[in-house]
């Protein structure tokens, strides 16, 4: 696989000054970009050097600890974003990503993937990321749309159809899309590592799939607490 140098990234700095002058112009706000790819660039240079450490240890708590850290900070992100601040509010979100979260490492690793080992880092690290991730974002455009909703209607089954209606647009547009308008990342980043694309395809099936699935049981978790504790 070709190495890129970190002098070459510096060139996929001039498209973003550019979202960044019109951001600023029409956002009246000149750091949230600067700051998103400052973090970004601190914490993927981090995480690398990191990883080195961790693939090489195998430390099954440390893997346990990561996976925590993981949900927790996924947790928080979701919460910042909403209204409700309350201390069950972030239990309902906590417990709908571990839920949804953990049920798909489980199936992935388990079962399609076959690990002999209980923990193998350089597949339980980058998948439960992504898996995370994923089902983060969708739960917080179910929540922020459902918040948005609850105000306007007052009705809680309206609202909840409408936020989970919303949250999986964009889940069910990727289904749509892959393969004919995109090469999903980890497909790509795997063709171009050398693998034969039939293989990185069936990787890339099980990445969508959780994708979803991991979305949509996130949000029927939440919603379930959420009904739970409404009545």
């Amino acid at each position: 696989m070709k190495t890129i140098s970190l002098l070459n990234l510096l060139y996929m700095l001039i498209p973003l000054l550019i979202v960044w002058y019109f951001y600023k112009r029409w956002i009246k706000n000149q750091v949230e970009i600067i700051y998103a790819t400052i973090r970004m660039l601190s914490q993927l240079l981090l995480i690398g050097y990191v990883l080195i450490y961790i693939f090489k240890e195998k430390d099954l708590l440390l893997g346990a600890f990561i996976i925590i850290f993981m949900i927790t900070l996924s947790t928080w992100i979701s919460f910042r974003n909403i209204q409700n601040k309350s201390i069950y509010e972030y239990f309902q979100i906590f417990t709908a990503i571990s839920i949804s979260g953990i049920i798909h490492l489980i199936i992935m690793l388990y079962f399609v993937l076959e690990l002999e080992n209980i923990y193998e880092p350089q597949f339980v690290i980058p998948i439960a990321g992504m898996i995370f991730a994923n089902t983060m974002n969708g739960l917080s455009l179910a929540i922020e749309r459902f918040e948005s909703e609850i105000l306007k209607t007052n009705d809680f089954n309206h609202a909840r159809q409408i936020s989970f209606k919303t949250a999986m647009i964009p889940q069910i547009n990727s289904f749509l899309a892959v393969g004919l308008v995109s090469l999903p990342g980890m497909m790509t980043g795997q063709i171009l590592s050398g693998i034969d694309p039939l293989i990185a395809v069936r990787y890339q099936i099980m990445i969508m799939l959780s994708m979803l699935s991991g979305t949509g049981i996130s949000i029927i978790v939440y919603f379930l607490l959420k009904n739970k504790s409404i009545h």
